[in-house]
């Protein structure tokens, strides 16, 4: 017995719990639209389980919207059907198909929001806020903000044939979101606007953002759509990149510190220093927007699902080869790019800078560069060394004066002795003798040679009779 007693009271238990966690059934009222089974379709009308063991009863005049009547359902079947009085002690619910028709599309939109589905619609016309849509039979309203493929043409001619309509019912939904715009508070110009479009019929996929039965308010948004399909794009691209491949790509934006480059539905980053390899001032001057680009991946970060690209990787490094353009001891043209206390920095060309230091500007002691040279100038300088493994390139441009100089005075020596045969004794411009003016460079000293000639006579006595 005492077995029995607390076999008997854990059943007890548990029958509270079951009970407890059965939601007690609502009081159906007059406008309420419910889901129910049908039990039995005939003559009489159609009896249907509204759950609770409770049934209401279709009566043959409230399904003529059914082409064959109660034939048109099953046993077994799904219905919706509108309360058209609730159950009493004298009888069953009376309710009707015919009313529930027209509410089916807004308990199509409900159940949509809930369970956060997809729905198709048609574009009916456009207002200055967004698109008229018919979805499930109801006229919903997409604002500007939530499109993503509707071309701002349609807008625009929508705002050129109704620069008179000044509706405030039709206004501010960009600004707003998702804050107006449901189908009968529209006024019913806006439904035609813009209906030379080409966009007017096209079918959008949309989710249901708000629906407020008893203002006939839907909206809905295409762009919440594009979202989530491009996030599950994204995110199956990522798993699949791998660091070195090279992907083809359109450039999506620019920014001032890189290019974004769509990839094949996710963006990823070319950081303005993986664009060129030589000094740029924007991302502008490598790329454009729309621009088909090959991109090297970097890196792919999984977690924060960012992607790394870049797009001098794809171009041989001038560094690699500068040997095979230049050599040491080479007198080249160059551009000054910066000064600073130790030296002067100069771009031999687009992507490799050298240093010219201090010491090797000019013979005469200076305090600082800007006494020699400036930014922007361009000089003629000597390779002094070049490391590769560093990215290092020793210039001088005194030694490369002093090299061109004594070049061209050996120049001048051979051209003199061939062209005068007898002025071997005697110095002329070409032989003269260079000293160093105030801004260290060598020039010619000239000589009057006649005054030479007499300063190089003795002075003779002169005796007085």
């Amino acid at each position: 017995m005492p077995v029995n007693s607390a076999q008997e009271a854990q059943e007890m238990q548990d029958m509270a719990q079951l009970l407890a966690s059965v939601e007690p059934m609502k009081p159906l009222r007059r406008g309420d639209i419910i889901d129910g089974i049908v039990m039995r379709a005939d003559n009489d009308g159609v009896l249907v389980n509204i759950g609770h063991k409770a049934e209401g009863i279709v009566p043959p005049g409230e399904m003529r919207t059914l082409a064959d009547g109660y034939k048109a359902v099953k046993v077994g079947e799904e219905v919706l059907a509108m309360v058209i009085r609730g159950e009493t002690a004298e009888g069953s619910a009376i309710l009707s198909i015919d009313r529930a028709a027209g509410e089916r599309g807004w308990k199509v939109l409900q159940n949509a929001l809930e369970n956060e589905e997809v729905l198709q619609g048609t574009i009916m016309g456009f207002n200055r806020g967004g698109a008229i849509v018919d979805c499930a039979g109801v006229q919903g309203f997409v604002p500007m903000s939530q499109l993503s493929s509707v071309s701002r043409d349609s807008f625009l001619n929508t705002e050129d044939t109704n620069t008179e309509d000044t509706n405030t019912e039709d206004t501010n939904t960009e600004d707003s979101g998702a804050n107006k715009g449901d189908g009968e508070d529209e006024p019913d110009e806006a439904a035609g606007s813009g209906n030379n479009t080409p966009d007017i019929g096209r079918e959008l996929q949309m989710k249901v953002l708000e629906v407020n039965r008893s203002r006939n308010r839907a909206i809905l948004s295409e762009r919440l759509v594009f979202q989530e399909q491009r996030e599950e794009v994204r995110a199956k691209l990522i798993e699949d990149l791998r660091v070195g491949e090279v992907r083809k790509g359109r450039v999506s934006g620019i920014s001032k510190f890189g290019a974004f480059v769509d990839i094949g539905g996710a963006d990823g980053l070319v950081h303005i220093s993986e664009l060129s390899w030589g000094p740029i001032q924007g991302p502008e001057e490598v790329v454009a927007p729309g621009q088909e680009v090959d991109v090297y991946v970097l890196r792919v970060d999984q977690e924060t699902k960012k992607i790394a690209l870049s797009i001098k990787r794809l171009q041989e490094e001038p560094w690699e080869t500068i040997h095979e353009r230049y050599s040491t001891d080479d007198i080249i043209d160059a551009t000054v790019t910066k000064l600073t206390e130790f030296g002067a920095f100069a771009r031999v060309e687009n992507a490799i800078e050298g240093l010219i230091h201090i010491s090797e500007l000019t013979e005469r002691m200076i305090n600082h560069p800007k006494d020699v040279v400036g930014e922007g100038d361009k000089v003629r300088v000597k390779i002094l060394r070049i490391e590769i493994e560093r990215r290092r390139l020793g210039l001088s441009l005194r030694q490369a004066d002093a090299d061109e100089l004594t070049s061209r005075d050996s120049e001048h020596m051979t051209g003199g002795a061939a062209s005068q045969d007898n002025s071997e004794n005697t110095p002329g411009i070409d032989q003269a003798p260079y000293v160093h003016d105030n801004e260290g460079l060598q020039n010619p000293i000239n000589i009057d040679t006649e005054q030479f000639a007499r300063d190089a006579e003795p002075e003779q006595d002169q005796t007085v009779d």
